[in-house]
Formats: structure tokens, C-alpha cells, sequence
């Protein structure tokens, strides 16, 4: 083949190849989704949380999560955290309400919210992000990983940064159903196949190990319950006697046969609608 033929390749090739993303305009929002296929980094104008103080039952790992992002977001050390436990009990609203609460006391931090499926893209993301002056949150939600899952040596690049490691500008959040972010039956099951037991997971469960906050949720109790739909009812102006809101809310978790933070709004939010309240 000839040098002319072989030129006439490669420029098709750097024309057919897509051009590398620009950063966007950061000044522009404190939120963003990222996307694959193409990458994007997308402004989000309106979050979808609550107020900090809306979020009952979890004052201990409320405080912790907002103080180790105010540190963060002022330029000191912080760690990346893990958020596990009982579902529907504000783990990713803790996280969004936290950052809300740190830019509102006027400090610069964005938040960019990632799917698990596209973890396989976070070196990508990294890049754009390391080069702003500005500090962010990466968050994920609901983050687990099933026996044949490889986009957990993708998150290694997140919590170790590999040789060029983690961005300074940049911390991670995650939220799971799972404290070792993998079934327990498949921890044991790769245990009792192994030739040695203890090497087989490591690699998987040392993964969460990785963060340095664990803060555990845990189901609430009736009061707890209780107390979170008395206080949407108080910060939305919402009208009901003590009696009937227990009657209704116990008879509203019994149907559902569970008792949480989102069964609390879900049925809040009913409440709210039967009364002429508008929660946008």
C-alpha cells in the first residue's frame, strides 16, 4: 500500500473520530448528570431534594457527611463515603441536601451524579474535571456488583486514582443497599469455590474498604416515622389533627409492609394532594 493511500486512511480515520469534550462551563450550574455515548456533562438547573432539616432519624450521619464535605469544599482533607444500609431511608437525599446546605453557607462545589453502568467511563470524567478550579462531588446511587461485574476496577480509579491518582479536586460519594457492595451469598459462594478462600473476594469486598466514612441507615422506628410526615406537614402548611395523621400514616406503612423514610413521603405526598397542597 502506498504512503498516499495510507494518508488518505488515517486523515478519514481523524475526521470519522469524534473530538475530544470540552469542559463545560462550570459557572453555569452546581449540578450535573453525566452521560455516555457521547459524553456529556449536562447542567442540571433544579435538583430534585429536600431541605437538611426535613431528613429525620439520621443526625449522626447527617453531621458527619456535612462536616467531611465542608472540609472538603474549603481545600482540606476529607474522605470518600459510603452511605449503606436500609433502603428508603434518605441516603441520596442526605447527600444531595448536604451539598445543598454547604453551597448555601457560600462555598464553590458542584455536584456530578454518575450511573454505575457508566463507571467504565469515569477515567474520562476524571480528566475533565481535574483540570477546573473548582472542588466536586462525584456521586453514585444505589452502587453494587453481582458475581461476573468488572465495573468495580473502574471505581478503584475513583477511591485510588491509580499513578496519576484521584483528582484532588474531586470526592466520591456512593449509595448501597449493601455494606460490602456485593450479595453475601455470593461472597460465600466464591469462598467455598476458591483454592484459597480468602484471596477469591478480596479484591471485591476490599473494595468498600476504600471509603474512609461508612454511615450506616437503619429502619426507622413508629416515632421516627411519625416525626418525619409531622414535619413535611409543618414546612409545607399542611392542616391535620394529631390522631388522624397516626391513624392514617400507621394504616399507610401497614398496606405497604414496610416502614421508611420514602413510605413517609409517599404518603405525605397523598396528604398533601387530598388537601389542596402543591409540593412543586
Amino acid at each position: 500500500m502506498s504512503k498516499k493511500t495510507l494518508k488518505r486512511i488515517a486523515e478519514a480515520l481523524e475526521r470519522m473520530a469524534p473530538a475530544p469534550l470540552a469542559a463545560p462551563d462550570f459557572d453555569g450550574a452546581d449540578a450535573y448528570v453525566w452521560h455516555t455515548e457521547p459524553d456529556a456533562l449536562v447542567p442540571i438547573q433544579n435538583v430534585s431534594r429536600v431541605d437538611l432539616s426535613l431528613l429525620v432519624g439520621v443526625d449522626r450521619s447527617r453531621d458527619t457527611l456535612l462536616e467531611n464535605t465542608r472540609q472538603f469544599a474549603c481545600g482540606l482533607s476529607a474522605n470518600n463515603a459510603l452511605l449503606w444500609g436500609a433502603r428508603g431511608m434518605g441516603k441520596s437525599s442526605l447527600v444531595k441536601s448536604v451539598h445543598a446546605a454547604v453551597v448555601a453557607e457560600g462555598l464553590d462545589l458542584k455536584i456530578v451524579e454518575m450511573q454505575r453502568e457508566d463507571l467504565g467511563s469515569v477515567s474520562r470524567l476524571l480528566a475533565l474535571l481535574r483540570g477546573s478550579e473548582y472542588r466536586f462531588l462525584l456521586f453514585c446511587d444505589d452502587l453494587s456488583f453481582s458475581h461476573d461485574d468488572d465495573h468495580y476496577k473502574s471505581l478503584k480509579a475513583v477511591l485510588d486514582g491509580g499513578i496519576e491518582g484521584r483528582p484532588d479536586n474531586v470526592l466520591f460519594y456512593a449509595t448501597s443497599n449493601r455494606r460490602h457492595l456485593m450479595p453475601r451469598d455470593m461472597i460465600e459462594n466464591e469462598r467455598s469455590s476458591a483454592i484459597n478462600p480468602s484471596e477469591a473476594v478480596e479484591e471485591k469486598v476490599s473494595l468498600s474498604d476504600r471509603f474512609g466514612l461508612w454511615l450506616g441507615f437503619h429502619p426507622c422506628s413508629q416515632d421516627e416515622y411519625l416525626a418525619m410526615i409531622r414535619g413535611y406537614c409543618d414546612a409545607y402548611g399542611v392542616q391535620i389533627d394529631a390522631d388522624t395523621l397516626r391513624a392514617e400514616a400507621v394504616e399507610w406503612q401497614a398496606t405497604r409492609g414496610s416502614r421508611s423514610g420514602r413510605v413517609a413521603w409517599q404518603y405525605f405526598t397523598d396528604l398533601a394532594g387530598r388537601k389542596g397542597i402543591a409540593l412543586g
